[in-house]
């Protein structure tokens, strides 16, 4: 028997000697990854035929879990905490569904009767706690592990239609895990697929996330969009598929932005984000100009926009809401003018503070989406100016060097706009160079002429 992390061990020393001693099993994730040799995470779910409520106050009492047992009795199970992981224990249970919920109604069951309420064959191997002998309750788990195919218990219509999520986690299993959908499991999906509606958009969220950070989240969004999933709880995305863009481009919306979502690695989620919706605007403001050119005029302000109504709708927080539709709204800006100066730096820094490297990645991410014959954008140049704007000039001191009262008594003029208006002027000379930021004689002279009317 190989060497337990140190959790386990503690529970395996702890139920020796008691009714759980030879009947308490660890089940799916674990086992899976480790038959197929991947890095262990801290992440167990224990299965027995005994009561998990009785499994976690023993555990409690005998000092193992540092926390007073969580049940669900509804659902047959509990939650301990050892050594800092949180650890699910499940009375093994045989589930049946109301046809507007994925909440099931649960009866204790056999560990045969529990594999098949599962998701998938391969989150059905067991290792016992005791004796790490490992169990194949179905006779089909280990055998679809070796083939790499990914399956459910049961029949995969009636498996989706009992518990929706299923859909979103066979996409991500089989990208995951390298694995080739079982025979007639896409199809399924494709029936079902309407019933990914009851699901709460909070848990379609959370695996969209779990696609993103995989190395191959583009092809998690492709088999999401071919499988008539994404238009679910994103349908903004369906116009992207055929949209040509014209002569800088050789794929059409949608596949390129799969590309750009290749391009910006999976490692940021805020940035595979910007990468997914860069161009969500673009179907809905294309346009074809005189001479037959492609135009999707203000489609980055209008993305934006879009950015925010699909994150919110999929109820991500707030600010991280915020800085996509910044990155959104801004991903244009540096390939609009044909020279980068310092003057572009600091408007740069004023907008984007510390989302300007973020900003840069996606640049260049969809810089490297276009035909392979078009001049790429150096960023180069870019980062040394903006290195040394931030020296010179550091973002904070990028505003007027007078306040709206110091204006106002300079100028005799009430609180309103026409203040604002001069406050913003000045900030604009210092953003161009022509005024230091703590240059409060030169502001105060630019008043003076302007109210000359000399400037």
């Amino acid at each position: 028997m190989p060497s337990l992390p140190p959790a386990l061990q503690r529970i395996q020393t702890a139920t020796l000697g008691t009714p759980f001693e030879g009947d308490l099993w660890l089940v799916g994730g674990a086992v899976r990854d480790e038959l197929l040799g991947h890095p262990q995470k801290a992440d167990y779910d224990l299965v027995t035929r005994g009561s998990s409520a009785d499994l976690a106050r023993l555990l409690h009492e005998r000092g193992i879990s540092s926390i007073a047992p969580v049940t669900y009795e509804r659902f047959g199970t509990a939650m301990v905490r050892v050594d800092g992981i949180d650890i699910e224990l499940v009375t093994a249970r045989r589930e049946s569904y109301d046809e507007n919920s994925r909440k099931p109604t649960v009866e204790p069951a056999t560990y045969e009767e529990d594999a098949a309420r599962r998701d998938f064959t391969v989150n059905t191997l067991m290792r016992s706690l005791h004796t790490w002998e490992l169990r194949d309750p179905l006779g089909q788990g280990l055998s679809d592990i070796q083939a790499k195919i990914l399956r459910t218990p049961l029949d995969p219509i009636e498996t989706f239609r009992d518990d929706p999520l299923r859909m979103l986690r066979a996409v991500r299993f089989r990208w995951k895990l390298g694995f080739a959908p079982a025979p007639g499991l896409y199809e399924a999906i494709h029936e079902t697929r309407e019933r990914l509606r009851i699901i709460s958009l909070e848990r379609v969220r959370d695996e969209l996330v779990k696609m993103l950070a995989l190395p191959n989240g583009a092809d998690c969004l492709q088999d999401l969009m071919q499988l008539g999933l994404l238009e679910i709880f994103a349908p903004e995305f369906l116009p992207m598929v055929g949209c040509e863009q014209g002569a800088y481009h050789h794929l059409d919306v949608w596949d390129h932005t799969l590309l750009v979502v290749r391009n910006a690695g999976n490692d940021d989620l805020l940035l595979s984000l910007a990468a997914l919706l860069h161009d969500v605007a673009k179907p809905p403001t294309r346009s074809i100009d005189a001479e037959g050119n492609t135009r999707f005029f203000g489609h980055e302000a209008v993305g934006a926009e879009m950015t925010r109504e699909i994150l919110r709708r999929l109820k991500f927080p707030q600010r991280d809401v915020d800085t996509v539709a910044l990155l959104v709204r801004n991903h244009m800006r540096l390939g609009s003018a044909p020279e980068f100066t310092p003057a572009a730096a600091r408007r740069l820094l004023r907008d984007l503070d510390d989302q300007t490297e973020r900003l840069l990645q996606l640049v260049d991410a969809d810089a490297n989406g276009l035909k392979a014959s078009v001049r790429r954008l150096d960023l180069q140049p870019i980062r040394q100016r903006i290195q040394e704007v931030q020296t010179a000039t550091p973002r904070e001191t990028l505003q007027s060097p007078l306040s709206g009262a110091e204006i106002m008594a300079l100028t005799g003029l009430p609180s309103g706009r026409e203040v604002g208006r001069l406050k913003q002027m000045l900030t604009e000379r210092v953003l161009d160079g022509d005024l230091a930021p703590d240059d409060v004689d030169g502001a105060r002279a630019l008043l003076a002429q302007i109210s000359d009317g000399t400037t």
